[in-house]
């Protein structure tokens, strides 16, 4: 982000920084930015020109918002009274431009997550109560309806768009435009509309040191759920029984496990 913007102090001049607002050491806020009442902001944060973070809304260490983001803003369901939920985004985050995260509701937790070190690129949407873990990457235009829950690792394509209520397991990839309505499990690439199965991310998963041996096992995982002909149920107590010998098939187990809106198969 260009040093120039935030002006000769940590706060530009023109910035709105309300009486109750929290913010940590080297914190910088740019142009025209407004931060709420009940917002607190990490050690080290960059706040872009024109940002708007409002509402109860927590940010960590060293996140870099860029400019015309709006972060913690009411959620869009009509349900909504007003109740103080929350916003929680942990660290070194970077949130490009243009990005709408809301807050939850009283429905669910109460709260939107999004964890750390995760690449959120322009125009991503995270809706009410959802639930993001580490490492990800929203290419531009992804969007998450509300109470959607995404693994650490997962990558989502540009303009892929999750229906409410799914799960995205931990290293998964979504091709651009993917229409996303059903659970998909961890390690999987996806694409299409609607989204369909195509095999192991297997670059990624080498790219995160997965071994010759896991990799294997997640082939036969693979084969098993969507291969074998079996139905979900028989093909869940297989995976399940070889995580007995392969550590990586637990978190495959675990998911399929979970109750959910049905698995892409």
């Amino acid at each position: 982000m260009d040093a120039s913007l935030f002006g000769p102090g940590a706060i530009h001049p023109t910035a709105l920084v309300a009486p109750g607002a929290r913010l940590g050491r080297n914190v910088r806020v740019g142009p025209y930015a407004i931060i709420g009442e009940h917002v607190t902001i990490g050690d080290d944060c960059e706040i872009g020109a024109h940002a708007v973070i409002a509402g109860h809304t927590t940010l960590g260490r060293g996140n870099r918002v860029f400019h015309f983001v709006s972060l913690g803003e009411e959620p869009q369901d009509k349900k909504y009274a007003g109740e103080p939920t929350r916003l929680e985004i942990g660290d070194h985050n970077t949130i490009r431009e243009f990005c709408t995260f809301n807050t939850g509701t009283t429905q669910d937790a109460g709260v939107t997550r999004l964890g750390s070190h995760n690449w959120i690129m322009a125009y991503v949407h995270l809706a009410h109560d959802c639930q993001v873990g580490d490492h990800t990457i929203f290419a531009n235009n992804a969007s998450l309806a509300g109470h959607v829950s995404v693994g650490d690792y997962a990558i989502l394509g540009g303009f892929t768009l999750v229906h409410q209520f799914c799960r995205i397991g931990a290293h998964v990839i979504s091709g651009l435009g993917s229409s996303i309505r059903q659970d998909v499990p961890p390690y999987i690439t996806v694409s299409g509309n609607p989204a369909q199965p195509h095999g192991l991310n297997s670059e990624g998963l080498k790219r995160r040191g997965f071994s010759p041996e896991a990799l294997a096992a997640l082939k036969r995982a693979y084969k098993t759920l969507y291969k074998s002909g079996l139905g979900l149920a028989e093909a869940q107590a297989g995976i399940a029984q070889a995580a007995g010998d392969q550590p990586e098939l637990q978190l495959l187990a675990d998911f399929l496990a979970e109750p959910g809106r049905g698995v892409i198969r």
